[in-house]
Formats: C-alpha cells, sequence, structure tokens
C-alpha cells in the first residue's frame, strides 16, 4: 500500500545531529554576555536639580561653551591689535576652567565625557597648549621660551 504509515519517512531531523551530536547541523552558539547600557561617566549626573530649567542644569557646559564663543568671536571679528592672541588665551582658558570645573564639582552634566582622570587631563594638557602657543605665537611674543625656540629652529633649518 502506498499510503501506509509504516512506509512514510519520518518528519522531523534523525541521526546524532538531532539527538544534539556533531552531526552536520550548525547550531548557534547562545551569548554569554549582552550589553544592556552603557554607564554614565563619573560627574555625569545633572549639575542643578532636576525640576530647574534645562540650561541650569548644563551650566558647567555652558559655561565652558560660552567661553569658547567669545574667544572665538573676538578671533574671528579682530576688533584690536592683538585679537588673535586674546581670543586664542580665552579658548585655553575656557579649557583650564573645564578641567577646573571637573575637579571641584561632583556633578558637571555632559560636560563629563570619561573618568574624571581622564577629562582634567586632557582639558588641562589641550588649555595649556593653547595658552602657551598663543603666547609665543609671532611676531612679538609675549612669552619667549629659548629651548623651544631653539626646537623649531633645528627643525625648520
Amino acid at each position: 500500500m502506498q499510503g501506509s504509515p509504516a512506509s512514510a519517512a519520518p518528519a522531523g531531523p534523525s541521526g546524532p545531529a538531532a539527538a544534539g551530536g556533531s552531526g552536520g547541523g550548525f547550531t548557534r552558539p547562545k551569548p554569554t554576555v549582552v550589553t544592556e547600557g552603557t554607564s554614565r561617566p563619573e560627574g555625569g549626573g545633572r549639575a542643578a536639580s532636576g525640576d530647574a530649567p534645562a540650561p541650569a542644569r548644563q551650566w558647567p557646559l555652558l559655561t565652558v561653551l560660552g567661553l569658547t564663543a567669545l574667544g572665538l568671536l573676538v578671533v574671528g571679528t579682530d576688533p584690536f591689535p592683538h585679537s588673535f592672541r586674546v581670543g586664542a588665551i580665552l579658548v585655553g582658558g575656557a579649557l583650564l576652567t573645564g578641567a577646573g570645573l571637573r575637579r571641584a564639582l561632583p556633578s558637571v552634566g555632559m560636560l563629563a565625557v570619561r573618568s574624571r582622570f581622564t577629562d582634567m587631563f586632557t582639558y588641562g594638557v589641550l588649555g595649556t597648549l593653547i595658552v602657551l602657543l598663543a603666547l609665543m605665537v609671532q611676531p612679538e611674543p609675549w612669552l619667549r621660551i629659548p629651548f623651544l625656540e631653539d626646537v623649531l629652529h633645528l627643525t625648520v633649518t
């Protein structure tokens, strides 16, 4: 008989793959660790209470951005002699202010990017370099560091 149940082929998998063995079947490995979210950086909470308006909650970041914008405005408009130098010092001072705020305040809002040490180190080094370069810009530098002048002459000539 053609339609007898004894002669029908089994519908499911059979053999070692069906029993969980290493037959030719592909099994997807189960992930061991699943990332469910990222943690905030240290000090990354709100800088003011939750009932304060949004700009007040982010006042450390807005302070740094405001000083940077003022420095760029001074550089861009060129209203007085040495405005490039003064504007660049304002930008460097903004980064140094960010380093100081990151050190002094327990919560600085979105000014916190990485760990406290990394933020302070990055803001401090970049701010110091920008201020030093602004003080040493030619012509008529306000600060002369002979060691750096010698290094510059060795690289250029």
